[in-house]
Parts: C-alpha cells; structure tokens; sequence
C-alpha cells in the first residue's frame, strides 16, 4: 500500500469575493480527503508565542473531498506544431544545431531535436548519449541504429553539431566542431582541447515516422500506462538556430553554418532563429520558424530566454544591444513552472472578511505529509480599512521549496547551527516535481531563475520552519504580524505583491497606512514605483522587516504565477548568472539588487542591508534621537530603554536580517534614528555590496555598522515612514500574548499613522535634532 501523502496548490493567490479560483490536489494511498476552510491567524507553534491559531470557516468546501494521484511533467522543452507531418520527413535529411552543454555525459540521455518515440523505439533524433558523446539515430518501431561520435563534448563549451541520412544509401554523417571563441565558452584557446568529431557509417534499415510523435527540441516522447504521454530525455544547456532540411548538407554546407549561423536556403525544412522576437519588454515562449512552413516552437516550462548564444562575443550585455548575439535558449531537466494537475475542486469566493486564508486537507492520522494548507488570501472586494498588510508572496515565491539546507555548502557556516529536518524538509527534497527556489541550482548547476506558485509549495504554509535556521520565515513568521493585528482589534485588509505589480499605485491608494511582511526582498520597478508613489503622495509606510526591497524581479502581466530573477556580481547571492545574462527575459531589465540599479532601499525606507546571522538575535536600545518632540510620542506606555528582549526568533527583535541608516545611500536627510540592536555575534557579517576590499574586522563584535536601525521620517503631503530594520521584530510581538514593548511601539505608530490627522511632529521636520 502507498505511503499516505497529500499536497495542493491553488491556481490564484490573491482573490476578491465573487473570482473563481480552483484547487488541484494529488494524494497517494486514498481516494479521500478531508477538506476544511480556515482563517489564518498565527502561524508559529513556539512555546513563547500564543501557538498555532487558525480559525474554521463554513463553506460547501468543507467535507469529504475525492482526490487521486496526479503527474507532472518536469524539464523544459520546446514542442512544435506539424500538422502537415513535414518534420516525419520520408527521405533525406538533415538535423543540424548549436548546442552549449551544461552537463553532458553521466549516464544521462539527452535530446537535442527530433522526433523520438522512446516507449516504442520510432522516429529520429539527435542525442548527446550517456557518455556524452554526440549521437544520431532512428528506430522502426522493432530496433534501434544509430551512429555515435568519437570526441565527447565537453560542458559549458559552444559546439555546432549535425547529422546527416541519405534515404538512397542508408549514409549517415556526424559533424562536431568547437563554435567558441575567446568570450563564450569555458575554455580558451590555449587549452588544445580535440573538440571536433566527424564520422560515417551505412545504416541498417530506414526510419518509421509515425504522425502522432511530436517533433520537440530538448526532449523526447515516452509512455507510461498510468500516466499517458510524458517528454523525457531532457536537455541540460543552450540550442541556439536549430533546424531541419529535407536533403543532405555538405560538409561546406555545414561549415558555412557554423561560422555565420545561417543555413543553405534551399532545402529548409524548418529553421527556428531562436535570436528572433526580442522585444524591449523582453520575449516570449515561441521560438520562431524563418522556414517557409513557419513551424514555431513553443516551450514548456519556460525555457530560459535572453541567453548568450554561440555567436556572443563579449561587448554587449543586453539583448536589446545586439539581438542576434543572444540566440541561446537554456533548457533544464528539473524546470517546473506549472504542475498542470487536474482541478479537484472549483469555487467561486463568497463574501469574506479580507485576509489569508487557507484550505486544510488531511488524511490518515493529519500529520505530517498527511496534512496539507493550499494558501490564498481574499482581498476586499471594496477597500473599506484604513490598514493594509501587504503580503510579500514574491518573495514567498523566491524561497519557495528552498533546499538549502541539502545543497547550500555554505548554509551551516552562515546559521551558525545545523538543520532541524522535518519529515516535510526530507519530502520537500526528495519529491522532483515541487520544483526549485531562487536559491537554488538545477541539476546542470545553473541557477533557478524562474519560481511559481502553480505547484505544491511546502513552506507557504502555517507552521512551517526553515531547517536550516530553525525559525518561521515568510509566510508563518507574517502571520505573527497578522496576529498582531487581530489581537489589537485593528481593521486591516490583504493585499499581495501580484495585485500590487499590476495595480499599481491604485492598489494602495484607499488606505491610509501599508504595513509590509518580515521579509519582501523581491519586488519589481511596478511594485517598488507605486511604493514610494503612494508614500509621496501622502500615505503611511511601516516597514516590518529587513533585507527588503533588494531584489528586482520580473513578472509577466499574463502569468503573475511566475517570477524572474538573475543573481549578479553583486549581492548576498546564492548563484551568480554567466556573464552577458543579466538582463531578464521576462521585461527587458537589468536584474540584481536594487542597490546596484541607482534605488537602494535607504532611499524608500530609511534603511537598507547590511548583515544576516541566523545562530542569535539582540534587543534593541532606545537611541538620542527617540527623545525629540518629534517622536517620543512613539514610546508612551514604554519604560526603560531596552526594547525587545524576547521574540519567537532566537529570543530578540533585532535579528536575522537587518538593515541600518545610510544618509549615502538615500536615507532622508531629516530621518532619525529612534532605537538600534547592537553587540551581534560574529555569526554576522557586513554584506558584500558595502565591501570594496575583505580585510579583518567585518562581523558583528568588531563593525559598528552591523545593526538594526528603527528610523522614522515624515513624507511630502503629510505621508511618514517607519522602518523596523529587522525581519525578527515581527517575530517578537506575539511573545508573552502579545503584551510587550514591541507591541506597544508599534501600536502607537500605528495608532498615528491610520488617523486622517497628522502625523505628531509633522512641523519639526526641517528643525535641527533637538533633545529635549
């Protein structure tokens, strides 16, 4: 009997009352779930805290749900439309492409083009086999020929490769020479490396090319009787100007091609440009056919665009500098944008009471894997509160499924502790199909660029931890926010990154203050523009976290599901993408961190990065400046001058990640510094981009920049901003049931800054400091 295991995910994330959305559930070892809908409340079971607190609510959802064993497909390809059959060609031909390795050989079969039937050995293609060696062949449906090289290719190296067949003599050829030159390949020219391969050999039998194998570049078609259909065979690394042509390419045909990238006109079968379609808002999935057929591609799970193809030769760093330089398309055999379940259950959102929401599935005992949350959050079909919480779900997405902990060499020196794994981390590891974070590698070692929500998404869920730390994070480590704002009896409503990006300012404009997650690192120029728009135009700004605003990301209006990143030279980074790929294919821009593209968060916040430790926390400390006229008002109720010795993240609320004043970096000239965390241990460390040189001294006993800054400033049209500078902070405020310092400070900023009243100390703002 199968192990008992449920999970979901939800084809939205953010809701009105009145959308549709629909749940898509795979279970193994029943045919029944029990489902119940809840209102989250607190998502951390710390002893410290008030525990886990969720609230049920009535609905048609909630009973005996019928589930079953769901498949997804993993690996991005490219299929192609043929409903003529001209790729079943019945005759000579040719299969010819640019291809950049990204981890040939090691036992794995990966397809390059063609039309291959695995499940019944027909059709053609071109493979790099298990020893990585280049290999044409065909099968009839009986058995299998085929023709191997005698050099294998060796990884991230530029290669053009072909092979030809002649249907009159039974002739095959390979062709294998080195595409590179000084700037787009791993190795140089003083390596004398033999690159090359050319080999013939007669055939035994023709090929069978049955019309329902689809042509696909970077896979091959197999069968399995539960699940139908599935692409195997996966490509790891870059095509670039694929193509096919109906009579046999001369070895000067062939060399032509390689050194100008073009194909003989005459014969062509079909030749997809892959440099063709950039736009400046970046490009899209269909990869076109300049062939007289017009037989486009199309990929699935978003193949990465905007790669450095074979023809790249180092002077320009963007696409829309020099198009044709940029015809690499990468492909990777553990891509996931969308697991593509069937939907289990449909439901159009009744009037709720905006906040996140979740739908608890449980089977057998309802622990464990047996337990699944599909997390949304429903936001007011009319904005009637005066608070919003802004949901940082992009940044969700960035970690989702992290495997930090398993693959991260550097993830214990930098927690300063080893992993707590769960039975849900060992699953979240081990199940190919929930896909990668942002922090992560494919398999090829090439950084995760893409993440999406259309997939069981482990850690956004309530009561999850982050192994590797031993903290909430994300989602659970908010809902310690939201439970704040609960037990306070504030009226609040959600929002979410995704509403944020393509509503714009609109979406903040109905309320008075915007309260931000722990932690919203990634955010795209719509989502940071509508920010400091709304701040600017006179609304309330409390930044709850650290290390935010960071990250530039970028997210297509009609896939919202779907968010890119490209990690640069620069950055607390988990990868570094090659050079010549920092541009994203998703919009056109220039990814990395804010900082780097002339926006450090100091000029929206007050604050900005500068140093993560994940082994401890520290209080803070009331500073000078939070006697002024202008802010004491913030500390009435508050004894003392220590604040926040406590919290459900490693017992503080200056922590984690933490962020500090920087008049350099933008921080408003007129901002002051209300309280500040200090003495963190040397598990901290200044971030890279603050570093010109490493030298000794940069950690936390010995550089005095390492801190958490709370900053307050006053905005043009009556707006403000307060800055928490620590992604702990929210952590503390559930502590000993809510009643803390923590909690009274941010209620008496809150208190402020909902009222249609100024904000106390509005007309000091250009007054020298003063302590009174």
């Amino acid at each position: 009997m199968a192990e008992l295991k449920i999970f979901g995910y939800a084809n939205k994330i953010s809701v009105k009352p009145g959308d549709a959305i629909t749940f898509h559930v795979n279970a193994d070892g029943t045919s029944t779930a029990q489902a119940q809908l809840v209102r989250l409340i607190h998502g951390d079971t710390h002893p410290a805290g008030p525990g886990y607190k969720e609230e049920e609510i009535l609905s048609p959802l909630n009973g005996a749900w019928d589930v079953r064993k769901q498949f997804t497909q993993v690996g991005s390809y490219c299929t192609v439309e043929d409903p003529e059959g001209r790729l079943a060609v019945d005759g000579s031909f040719s299969l010819c492409a640019f291809v950049y390795p990204n981890h040939p050989g090691d036992g794995l079969r990966q397809c390059l083009l063609g039309r291959w039937d695995a499940f019944g050995n027909r059709g053609y293609g071109l493979w790099l086999n298990p020893a990585g060696l280049l290999e044409f062949g065909y099968g009839n449906g009986q058995e299998v020929d085929y023709i191997d090289g005698e050099v294998p290719l060796l990884k991230q190296h530029w290669y053009f490769v072909a092979a030809t067949y002649d249907a009159k003599t039974g002739v095959a050829t390979l062709y294998q020479e080195s595409a590179a030159n000084r700037y787009n390949s791993r190795l140089g020219k003083v390596a004398g490396i033999d690159y090359r391969s050319h080999v013939r050999e007669t055939l035994r039998f023709k090929p069978v090319n049955p019309p329902e194998v689809p042509f696909l570049l970077a896979g091959a078609q197999d069968f399995h009787t539960l699940r139908g259909t599935f692409v195997t065979q996966g490509l790891n690394g870059k095509l670039d100007r694929p193509s096919v042509y109906d009579r046999v390419l001369t070895r000067e045909d062939l060399d032509a091609y390689r050194k100008s990238g073009q194909g003989p006109a005459d014969g062509i079968v079909a030749f997809w440009d892959t440099s063709s379609g950039y736009t400046a808002e970046g490009i899209g999935d269909t990869v076109v056919d300049i062939g007289p057929h017009r037989l486009h591609a199309v990929g699935y799970n978003r193949p990465v665009r905007a790669q450095t193809g074979f023809n790249w030769n180092g002077k320009s760093h963007s696409f829309q500098v020099a198009p044709h330089e940029f015809g690499g398309i990468e492909f990777h055999d553990d891509a996931i944008i969308d697991c593509n379940w069937a939907v289990t259950r449909s439901w159009t959102v009744p009037e709720l009471r905006s906040g996140a929401y979740g739908i608890r599935l449980r089977i057998g005992d309802g622990t464990g894997i047996r337990e699944e949350y599909i997390v949304f959050f429903v936001r007011a079909r009319q904005p009637k509160a005066p608070i919003a919480f802004l949901v940082p779900t992009a940044s969700y997405l960035a970690y989702a499924n992290e495997h930090l902990s398993f693959d991260a060499e550097i993830m214990q020196p930098l927690a300063g502790q080893s992993p707590i794994l769960s039975e849900l981390d060992i699953e979240m590891y081990q199940t190919e199909s929930f896909g990668l974070s942002l922090y992560d590698t494919h398999s090829d070692g090439a950084g995760c660029c893409y993440s999406s929500y259309r997939r069981p998404i482990l850690n956004m869920r309530p009561k999850a931890r982050m192994s590797s730390m031993g903290v909430t994070w994300q989602l659970p480590a908010d809902l310690s926010v939201i439970a704040w704002l609960e037990h306070a009896g504030y009226d609040y409503e959600v929002l979410t990154d995704e509403d944020l990006h393509l509503e714009g300012l609109d979406a903040l404009k109905p309320y008075r203050l915007v309260l931000t997650g722990t932690h919203p690192e990634y955010v795209s120029e719509a989502m940071l523009d509508a920010t400091e728009d709304y701040v600017e135009q006179g609304g309330r700004l409390i930044y709850m976290g650290g290390n935010g605003y960071y990250w530039n990301i970028g997210m297509r209006t009609d896939e919202p599901w779907c968010v890119e990143v490209r990690k640069l030279n620069s950055g607390m980074r988990a990868w570094q993408a090659r050079p010549g790929e920092y541009h994203m294919a998703t919009n056109g821009q220039k990814s990395g961190i804010w900082k780097d593209l002339g926006r450090p968060p100091q000029k929206l916040t007050g604050v900005g990065f500068i140093s993560e430790g994940f082994d401890s926390a520290r209080p803070f400390r009331r500073m000078p400046d939070s006697w002024h006229r202008r802010v004491d008002w913030m500390f009435e109720g508050i004894e003392g001058e220590m604040l926040g010795d406590f919290g459900l993240a490693h017992e503080a609320a200056g922590g984690l990640e933490i962020d500090r004043y920087d008049l350099a970096l933008g921080t408003p000239p007129h901002s002051l510094i209300v309280a500040s965390s200090g003495g963190h241990s040397d598990n901290y460390v200044t971030v890279t981009e603050e570093v010109l040189y490493p030298y000794p001294g940069l950690s936390g006993s010995h550089d005095y920049r390492i801190r958490a800054d709370m900053v307050f400033f006053t905005a043009p049209n009556d707006g403000a901003v307060f800055s928490t500078g620590s992604i702990a902070f929210g952590q503390s405020l559930p502590f000993n049931n809510f009643d803390n310092n923590i909690a009274k400070l941010l209620s008496n900023i809150v208190n402020s800054f909902q009222s249609q009243k100024k904000v106390p100390g509005w007309s000091w703002t250009l007054e020298e400091k003063q302590i009174r």
